[in-house]
């Protein structure tokens, strides 16, 4: 395994490439991404692999992703090999999806299972999840062609070595009926803190996308729910569609919630600036003094200095160190950076908000 997981405070400390506040509408889109589902044809799909066969899947990919660049040092990662915290670090920075490896006492993962990624965490690719290979490309900010460019141009290397499950008809064939045709998933990562604050104005973001035929998900995806005013917006049909008209779609609707976001900050600081800046005042000072600290309390904090940050109302942060706090404050990292000597399963949830408390202490009096 690489040197960098074998220290995982070292890794938990690490700024993932997307979260630099460097991309479009950067104050409202935190990032970008486009996932492939790919399955190889030798080998039968994951819901029919028996153990052997996962493994000589999963020893199959691994060689053709030795040889294309992942962006810096490619590192691959077994999941039988890691340790539940190391589990937790890789989904909290979205290299992996929790069926990927669950945490779980007592559920094993799947022989054959494994996530491959660059240094960078520009581009990942997971083994054997819901299919053969799910390969993933994030962009910080409203940046979708770039996303795209980097999630196909791995695709492209990697049919030079593998023949991938393909009909005329119908496009790439995926374990999920929803997935066939391009394979493609697209999507961003959106902060919405103000529209958040109107709920009826919210609903009618949900209400536009559905209409577009796009899904609004939570924090980590399907399945997940919203935490810190983050939400994630991705196109739900991938059949008869092209991957130009999918990344359009989003292309077209995207901008017009974050102007909708933008009129709704800006109308809050002018009719309850007073409440506005007390609500960032009070976060500020229970960030930085409270001696005990849920996930969610943290994250929803952290949104409102964020908030405050675009609004002139916080001047004493950083945007892309909030970013990477949102990141950090999470079960995993909390541990990773803060337990010494590292214990390999997860802590009771009451000692973990002590930590996390006296973390977010040192971070934000410095």
């Amino acid at each position: 395994m690489s040197q960098l997981l074998q220290d995982l405070p070292s890794f938990a400390q690490r700024a993932c490439f997307w979260l630099r506040p460097l991309g479009p509408d950067s104050d409202v889109v935190v990032s970008s991404r486009v996932r492939l589902a790919r399955n190889v044809e030798s080998f039968p799909f994951v819901t029919r692999l028996q153990a052997d066969r996962a493994i000589a899947m999963r020893e199959t990919a691994r060689e053709q992703l030795a040889a294309a660049q992942l962006g810096g040092e490619t590192i691959f990662v077994p999941m039988e090999d890691a340790s539940p915290i190391l589990r937790l670090l890789l989904r909290e920075r979205h290299l992996i999806s929790r069926d990927l490896a669950p945490i779980e006492q007592g559920t094993n993962t799947r022989p054959g299972r494994a996530v491959a990624f660059g240094a960078d965490e520009r581009v990942s690719v997971m083994v054997n999840e819901e299919d053969h290979l799910r390969i993933q490309a994030m962009s910080p900010g409203l940046d979708l062609d770039s996303a795209w460019e980097s999630a196909s141009k791995l695709d492209r290397t990697l049919e030079t070595g593998l023949a991938f499950a393909h009909s005329r008809q119908l496009g790439y064939l995926t374990g999920c009926p929803t997935n066939v045709g391009t394979g493609l998933r697209a999507s961003v990562m959106l902060h919405l803190p103000a529209l958040s604050l109107v709920r009826s104005e919210l609903e009618k973001v949900f209400t536009a996308a559905q209409r577009t035929g796009l899904a609004v998900r939570g924090l980590y995806g399907e399945g997940s729910r919203a935490a810190g005013d983050f939400y994630q917006i991705s196109n739900q049909v991938t059949l008869g569609r092209t991957e130009s008209q999918l990344i359009d779609d989003l292309r077209a609707l995207v901008p017009v919630i974050v102007g909708f976001e933008r009129t709704v900050r800006d109308a809050l600081f002018t009719d309850q600036r007073t409440a506005l800046a007390d609500r960032v005042a009070r976060s500020h000072g229970l960030l930085r003094t409270a001696r005990s600290m849920a996930t969610d309390g943290a994250l929803a904090h952290l949104s409102n200095l964020r908030l405050g940050m675009h609004l002139g109302l916080f001047d004493q942060g950083d945007l892309e160190v909030l970013n990477l706090l949102r990141v950090q404050v999470q079960q995993g990292h909390v541990q990773a950076l803060n337990q010494e000597p590292l214990a390999s399963e997860p802590l009771e949830a009451s000692t973990r908000d002590q930590l996390r408390a006296g973390f977010l202490r040192r971070q934000l009096s410095r």
